[in-house]
């Protein structure tokens, strides 16, 4: 315990200094060369890269198709694809019920009918992490999602791709696997490389050359967001929920994804941050990932506050990717939250069991951009568009015209003017 650095304390009015980018500069300018490379360069500038940084064989396919996404399926044991089965089927329950929530509108309006249709994107990239640990979750949590959704055609990306990660590919319904990572994934599946489709949307979370990648090729195609190192916000108020240990082993949890990872306490009683510091060193000491932990730990901090309204403007400040609420009757304050990736609701709803695989998705907005977005979702591989059919439309000419000429688009107007009777 003589090297344990626990989390410091900081005030309310600190929090907003302690925001992070989610990309240094120096990352973006290296990850800009690598896209640049491969969008050029193609399936050689992709190869290269996937030999030098992913381990890839010269002679390895550069994407693994439904048959060898099978065979490591098939080779399982019969106890973890009943795993991988049992987390498949929540992550898709819950996307058809979100599915389920945007439907296709027509409404009648002056003269005619208006309306919007809800469709898929043809193809998604999926990133899956493999660098410390392989996360076949994050496979199942984006290709199932895109699944429900109706993509066509999906491809999931992931670095040293271990057996269960392939399986989870194949179970996930993924038609192949491109065993490469960071930026020069990115790049392939935004602009194509050789086997690798251009793809329409690219989801996942990813370490920071996959984020400044995901930036850089924005625009180009659609991202679900830029996610940065893990965060996790527990708020625990001055009462029985508010155990040390529980605290410590969630706080440990998002702690041990990665060193820059952000675990902060957020609470109302003085003495619980020592007490939380005591249990982070005990537990510490006996954690197998506890070489990434402690530099993740070092950096967290504990918020002091005055009382729960205080404790939730705090929250709110942070917009934290997971915000844990152990205090009485947590689902009274749902709605009192602003900002959050997601939300998990007193002392049964642990962030691991959202991490998981109990239904919504572990895809989550960090550093802050919670406050504009949300998580990853069916609605993230869907298009809202909508259209116009008119049977009278002289009354809405007659206006289009007025507008456009009041905008001095006289072509505008007599377009409109077309429309009118002779």
């Amino acid at each position: 315990m003589s090297d344990f650095v626990g989390l410091r304390i900081v005030t309310p009015a600190d929090v907003k200094a302690l925001a992070r980018p989610a990309v240094d500069a120096e990352t973006l300018t290296a990850a800009a060369r690598i896209v640049s490379d491969v969008r050029t360069g193609g399936e050689a500038a992709l190869r290269g890269y996937a030999e030098r940084f992913d381990a890839l064989a010269p002679d390895a396919p550069l994407l693994l198709d439904r048959a060898a996404l099978k065979a490591a399926w098939d080779a399982l044991p019969a106890d973890q694809q009943a795993l991988l089965e049992r987390t498949r089927d929540r992550i898709e329950f819950f996307a058809e019920a979100q599915r389920g929530a945007l439907v296709d509108l027509t409404v009648e309006i002056e003269g005619g009918r208006a309306g919007h249709t809800v469709s898929p994107v043809e193809r998604a990239g999926c990133y899956a992490p493999g660098g410390r640990f392989p996360l076949p979750s994050s496979v199942l949590m984006t290709a199932v999602t895109a699944r429900v959704a109706g993509v066509s055609h999906v491809i999931v990306a992931s670095p040293r791709p271990a057996p269960v990660t392939l399986a989870a590919a194949y179970i996930a319904g993924a038609d192949a696997l491109l065993p490469c990572g960071g930026a020069q994934a990115i790049a392939a599946l935004a602009h194509g490389a050789g086997p690798v489709p251009a793809c329409d949307v690219i989801v996942g979370p990813g370490n920071r050359w996959v984020t400044a990648a995901k930036q850089l090729v924005a625009g180009s195609v659609g991202i679900d967001m830029l996610a940065g190192p893990s965060e996790l916000v527990v708020l625990a108020t001055a009462d029985a929920n508010a155990d040390p240990e529980t605290i410590a082993a969630d706080l440990l949890g998002q702690a041990e994804h990665d060193p820059d990872a952000l675990p902060i306490l957020v609470t109302t009683d003085a003495a619980l941050p020592a007490r939380v510091n005591a249990a982070l060193a005990r537990q510490l000491d006996t954690l197998p990932t506890a070489d990434t932990a402690r530099p993740a730990v070092a950096q967290g901090f504990a918020v002091v506050c005055a009382d729960v309204d205080a404790a939730i403007a705090v929250c709110d400040a942070l917009a934290p990717e997971h915000l844990e609420v152990l205090m009485p009757d947590a689902e009274r304050h749902l709605r009192r939250f602003k900002h959050y990736g997601g939300l998990f609701l007193g002392h049964g709803a642990a962030e691991v069991l959202g991490d998981y695989g109990a239904g919504p998705n572990h895809v989550l907005p960090t550093g802050g951009t919670a406050r504009v977005t949300g998580g990853l979702s069916v609605f993230t591989f869907l298009r809202v568009r909508t259209w116009l059919a008119m049977d009278t439309p002289a009354p809405l000419a007659r206006d289009a015209a007025a507008l456009a000429r009041l905008e001095g688009l006289e072509a505008h107007a007599r377009s409109a003017e077309k429309r009118l009777p002779e």
